[in-house]
């Protein structure tokens, strides 16, 4: 009987996905709350053939050096920004990642976080929470109207569209920014494609759903917050650096837009001291959008599909750089 692989997890993920590997892999697994640091990093892939990582694992080219046994990162995420791909690639490395799953559970935190930020729920419930309810009052937190609101959906794959379906109940008009079109979207989806200076001078509402590259890298900054209504809540459950942090700190701060609801920051995480922490318009929550049991159930269960698919010679489900597979065959 052959050897099983051996494989890294870089931490705890759901046992979906853990008992798939420990079934069919000499798992080694990071038990700890926090990240591996990058020495804690080269012990635990010293040795493996393939490893399950996540967004905090920076795996550069340096990294696959050091490990030349590797053949796969398997990503337990959409987005791969933190994996050197054009580095995995010249060595035979495949990336994979777990695109779908999620997809229901981000675009449901971006219109949480859309309707927390404009109608101003965790500023009131602090309020209660800080024994200021004294009585009823007209102008008591009044916040935005989703209602016949105009929504600019910045990025129009498969979140983005998920997104537009949701607010059709709205009757929103939506208004989406993407660097590729697709002609039968418009008429599918409800929706009309815009540049983003347009996009960001007619919504209400702007919800960023890009990958993260040196193309999207502050995106969204002094400019572009010029660019947006004052009454204009920005929703970022993208990446954190698609966004200037400091133009978006000044732009609450002084007005510039109504409020912004963040999933994701730059730098994550946030501290507690950081001003968009204590800013009464701006709602931060810690990276959770995909976190449904379904959602996570599902990504620990691809993640590892994918890492055991490459590792028995298969195409994986969800691959970064099929050229590597193509090449090897």
């Amino acid at each position: 009987m052959a050897d099983k692989p051996k494989v890294t997890a870089t931490r705890v993920i759901p046992d979906a996905g853990l008992d798939l590997l420990r079934d069919a892999a000499e798992l080694r697994l990071w038990e700890e709350e926090l990240p591996p640091d990058p020495d804690q990093l080269d012990v635990l892939l010293d040795g493996a053939d393939g490893a399950l990582t996540l967004l905090t694992d920076r795996i550069d080219g340096a990294v696959l050096d050091r490990h030349p046994g590797l053949k796969v990162v398997s990503n337990f995420a959409v987005g791969f920004d933190n994996v050197d791909v054009d580095a995995a690639t010249e060595r035979g490395v495949a990336v994979c990642n777990t695109p779908n799953v999620l997809n229901d559970a981000t675009a449901e935190m971006a219109f949480t976080l859309m309707t927390a930020a404009a109608r101003r729920v965790v500023e009131a419930a602090d309020y209660v929470r800080d024994d200021r309810w004294k009585t009823w009052g007209p102008t008591l937190l009044l916040g935005q109207d989703l209602t016949n609101a105009t929504l600019g959906i910045v990025g129009f794959g498969r979140i983005g569209r998920k997104l537009a379906r949701m607010v059709s109940g709205f009757d929103m008009e939506v208004l989406v920014h993407d660097v590729y079109q697709d002609p039968s979207a418009e008429a599918e989806f409800g929706v009309k494609y815009v540049s983003l200076d347009e996009l960001l001078v007619r919504s209400d509402y702007v919800s960023l759903h890009v990958l993260l590259n040196e193309d999207t890298r502050h995106m969204i900054s002094t400019d572009q917050f010029a660019r947006m209504k004052s009454t204009a809540v920005l929703i970022n459950a993208a990446r954190g650096p698609v966004v200037d942090t400091d133009a978006l700190v000044h732009a609450l701060e002084t007005g510039e837009i109504f409020a912004a609801g963040l999933d994701v920051t730059d730098p994550e995480p946030l501290p507690a001291d950081h001003p968009l922490v204590s800013l009464p318009n701006c709602t931060v929550v810690p990276h959770i959008a995909s976190a449904t049991v379904t959602s996570r159930d599902n990504m620990a269960s691809l993640a590892a599909r994918n890492l055991l698919s490459v590792l028995n010679g298969q195409e994986p489900e969800a691959i970064v750089n099929p050229q590597v597979l193509r090449g090897s065959r």
